[in-house]
């Protein structure tokens, strides 16, 4: 393949050291990326390996600006002057000031990523020093596997939670310790259902008192059941009806309790440019995790409802982190767009000592939530943990995975193995159909959660 005339412009005489192979042959350890940014004072280009995690408050610092990543517009407007799908890591291309961190000179080569044909170009490291000699050098990117994310052990979450709360309040000098611990107290509602669960003499009706006795709660569970999604003959007048005849009993009390406790936290202002929404993520995996559960085999397979919960909580810790620690989640939210493809657990425990998944099943055990759902939360991002409950956290992890692989924009995604598939009696195929079907109907999906936002 002839590399494309911008490509060959910006390398100039070092063309004739490149040599192109499949990116995916290409070391990762070799592997650049460019990340285009910017603030009032213009724009910037920043350059590290592929894998790492840059900085950017960091960054921030040392230059004294504001940046952050530019918008996906502007970006697709430079990818379209240069005549290119991706911008390979060549600083000429756009012409703008750039900083390298300094882990990339210390290569004994690079690849650059073309975008086209998913090749790689591979040169000498004295030839792209030459092609970046202009750049700034800087300590701005930090290696993920330094980041100790605790994905095992949930005994230490309370000491960790603690570690990071004193951490954030060192930081916070004018307020007191209590003002950053006011979390609120389980919803009535939450707390009604939960007494409702471990009745075994509940009835419909019950539920329906419950629903109805919150008339906010009781017109979405209404507009839930008259939605395209469930297709219900005919129209859907009350509670009763949804429940009886549409959603039934199990769905309707999980669906109530994931919006009365997604209505206890205020969804935050900001949120990762790039990234669907709360609730959309909320739905999408609440789907997914009842369609794996559904259809694992009869013996094996978890309680539908339990799934189904365990799925619409699965990022409650997104909110709970911007209550919490309100100066800091603006950070995440810029490392997370800068760093697409490092897990949030990664880049929240580096900012913060803590991630979400920690941070929202302490909060659950607290409030005495199943400890199906606990557990789901809190390791939905260890696909080999094999404790208890194991397979509700497996399924959220796998959902993650199949919706992220179908363009859902849940953040960092994962290859999932054969073996992982079979461990769960799934067959392949046959979720992937499924996962087909479900992203097809997305126009259902965005309204669903659409009516939870409400």
């Amino acid at each position: 393949m002839e590399l494309p005339v911008a490509v060959q412009q910006a390398l100039g005489e070092t063309a004739a050291g490149v040599s192109l192979r499949d990116a995916g042959q290409a070391s990762r350890t070799e592997l650049l990326r460019m990340v285009l940014l910017n603030d009032e004072q213009g724009n910037l280009q920043v350059i590290c390996r592929r894998d790492d995690l840059i900085d950017l408050e960091q960054l921030n610092k040392q230059l004294g600006r504001d940046l952050r990543l530019m918008k996906r517009r502007e970006q697709l407007r430079v990818r379209e002057r240069a005549g290119l799908k991706a911008l390979p890591a060549l600083p000429s291309l756009t012409g703008w000031p750039t900083v390298v961190d300094e882990r990339v000179d210390e290569l004994p080569s690079v690849a650059l990523e073309l975008g086209e044909q998913n090749l790689a170009m591979v040169m000498p490291a004295e030839d792209f020093r030459a092609l970046t000699a202009n750049a700034d050098r800087r300590s701005l990117a930090v290696a993920p596997e330094s980041i100790k994310v605790n994905l095992d052990d949930h005994g230490k979450d309370r000491e960790q939670f603690h570690s990071a709360i004193k951490k954030f309040t060192s930081l916070r000098i004018q307020q007191r310790l209590e003002d950053t611990l006011e979390l609120p107290p389980l919803p009535e509602t939450a707390q009604r259902i939960i007494h409702l669960r471990v009745n075994p003499n509940a009835v419909m009706g019950d539920l329906v008192d419950i629903v109805e006795s919150d008339p906010s709660l009781a017109a979405q569970v209404v507009s839930w059941a008259s939605s395209s999604f469930y297709a219900a003959a005919g129209q859907v007048k009350s509670v009763h009806d949804a429940v009886s005849r549409v959603l039934g009993f199990d769905l309707v009390m999980n669906l109530a309790m994931g919006l009365s406790l997604g209505r206890a936290l205020k969804q935050p202002q900001d949120h990762p440019d790039g990234y669907v929404d709360y609730w959309q993520q909320a739905i999408w995996q609440a789907q997914s995790a009842g369609i794996l559960a559904s259809m694992m085999p009869r013996g094996e397979r978890p309680v539908f409802g339990l799934a189904y919960l365990g799925g619409l909580l699965h990022n409650f810790g997104h909110l709970v982190l911007a209550q919490v620690f309100p100066p800091h989640f603006k950070l995440v939210c810029r490392s997370l767009e800068v760093n697409p493809d490092i897990d949030s657990s990664v880049t929240e425990h580096y900012f913060l000592g803590i991630t979400r998944e920690q941070i929202a099943a302490q909060l659950m055990e607290n409030w005495g939530m199943p400890d199906e759902v606990t557990l789901a939360i809190r390791y939905q991002k260890n696909p080999s943990y094999d404790g208890s409950h194991s397979v509700y956290a497996r399924l959220l992890w796998l959902g993650r995975q199949l919706l992220t692989a179908r363009g859902v924009a849940l953040g960092a995604g994962e290859d999932v193995s054969q073996a992982f598939y079979d461990e769960l009696g799934l067959n392949r195929e046959q979720v992937e159909e499924q996962f087909d079907e479900l992203v097809n109907s997305k126009d259902s999906v965005m309204a669903m959660a659409g009516m939870m936002s409400q």
